[in-house]
């Protein structure tokens, strides 16, 4: 590559991505030259690794690696990216962008890395849905179950109930039933029915079908009961979790009075599908396509130098990702040489990305939480966990203070101001108030010290290249 080294973070939590000697996102025109004169945080900062390629793991990921935007002409397919940008190499005036990140167990060690090219991997984050009693001690995500079983080997209760909608629920009951707990339920709010309208998409792919029988072969082998069509009305308990009320749905996907019945359980695990981290993309200016960040063919974004790839582009699983993520590494690689990338080098993983992209779109229409999903929320239920915010705030802002977005929404009741700054409560508040759910541009991806904001970047650690 272009500076031959590629340094490698790991345990990292990127909160920021900088861009050195460019206009800010606002002022960029389709016709931006490659390089601008001068830098707004001067010259490279002694001790701060310079140029190459850069992979920041951690909790925020940042991929960094050097590349260019589609050439002047190139065709990008519907939904991505529209801007045209110009090719960039890896320049001569120093590297392009500089990734902030936090180290430690306190992450308040500071660490500056810079570099030519940004490959943004960041990955996706669960959509969380409240309803009556979710705040109870007890009640957790599905992936929070998994990751209990995953990285801790701790069962989250004795008797649990799995609910929501989506394909993680199925791992996730198989899971807790393999690791000795009674799943009471497995509670999914999908219409088997709706399968058939995508049976082609589907049958394209037997190893899924595959995978999705031996889930379903597992849960009749723990007799783990399955309530299709049915949704959480309401969690019950004092201090902890004790029990949920479930209940089938309609067609138009409102509860069916007199469907309601109570399952006893200690531990409730509950997903809706997952959502993009847009974050860092959207402090570099990338543009967005609804909640995703836009790329073309090359898996390029809009801004000169920046990839992005996996579910920040679109929530598909990690064959997907995997697809994406070659392609954008193969272009960016070339790119950073100063050639023009072949698509012949990804080809394969080009029409692996078709069929998947296919796939989960198919998916995505299937596992819908139900569309009436707010009304069962009480005045008094929580929305906003971080602030304390409930419904009843909610559904004032819209009907007797005519809030018509969810930005109002939040100025008027400070439903996501807190310390998720939104993350976990967007799209609650969207839903709740009737309006279009859409990413938050924020400054910052994770909180930060503000000791580490004081800090000149040359006081930041450094970290040594490897190659």
């Amino acid at each position: 590559m272009a500076a031959g080294r590629i340094t490698h973070l790991t345990e990292h939590h990127v909160w920021f991505v900088e861009r050195i000697g460019r206009a800010s996102a606002e002022q960029r025109t389709e016709t931006e030259p490659a390089e601008r004169g001068g830098a707004t945080s001067g010259a490279p900062a002694s001790g701060v690794p310079s140029g190459g390629a850069v992979h920041a793991g951690g909790v925020v990921p940042g991929r960094v690696s050097e590349g260019r935007p589609p050439a002047s002409g190139a065709a990008t397919p519907a939904g991505a990216a529209s801007s045209i940008v110009p090719d960039v190499a890896a320049s001569p005036a120093g590297p392009r962008f500089t990734v902030h990140a936090l180290l430690g167990p306190e992450q308040e060690e500071a660490v500056a890395v810079r570099a030519d090219a940004v490959v943004l991997a960041t990955g996706g984050y669960e959509k969380v849905l409240p309803f009556p009693g979710w705040t109870l001690p007890g009640v957790i995500t599905a992936g929070g179950a998994q990751a209990m079983l995953k990285g801790g080997l701790v069962l989250p209760g004795r008797t649990a109930v799995v609910a929501g909608t989506g394909p993680l629920l199925m791992p996730v009951a198989v899971g807790l039933a393999a690791a000795g707990a009674e799943v009471a339920a497995l509670v999914e709010s999908a219409d088997p029915k709706a399968f058939a309208r995508h049976a082609a998409t589907l049958a394209a792919h037997p190893d899924k079908l595959a995978e999705g029988a031996g889930y379903a072969a597992q849960l009749l082998r723990h007799r783990v009961p399955l309530a299709s069509r049915h949704t959480i009305v309401e969690a019950h308990g004092k201090d902890a979790l004790e029990a949920v009320t479930i209940a089938a749905l309609d067609t138009a996907g409102r509860v069916r009075p007199g469907t309601e019945r109570r399952i006893p359980c200690d531990t409730l695990a509950v997903g809706h599908g997952m959502l993009p981290h847009t974050d860092l993309a959207e402090g570099l200016g990338c543009g967005v396509d609804g909640l995703n960040v836009a790329v073309d063919a090359e898996q390029r974004t809009d801004v000169p130098g920046v990839w992005a790839a996996g579910e920040a582009t679109g929530i598909g699983g990690a064959a997907l990702s995997l697809a994406e993520g070659h392609i954008a590494g193969r272009s960016a690689a070339a790119r950073l040489r100063g050639s023009a990338p072949d698509p012949r080098a990804w080809a394969a993983a080009a029409k692996s990305r078709t069929k998947m992209r296919e796939f989960a779109a198919a998916i995505n229409a299937v596992y819908v939480p139900p569309a009436h999903w707010a009304e069962q929320l009480h005045d008094d239920t929580l929305v906003c966990r971080c602030e304390e915010v409930p419904a009843s705030a909610v559904r004032e802002a819209v009907e007797e203070l005519g809030a018509t977005d969810a930005r109002t929404v939040k100025l008027l009741t400070r439903a996501g101001m807190g310390w998720c700054q939104g993350r976990m409560c967007s799209a609650a508040v969207a839903g709740l108030a009737g309006c279009e759910e859409r990413s938050a541009r924020r400054p910052f991806a994770r909180p930060v010290p503000l000791g580490v904001l004081a800090r000149p970047t040359d006081d930041q650690a450094e970290q040594p290249p490897s190659t």
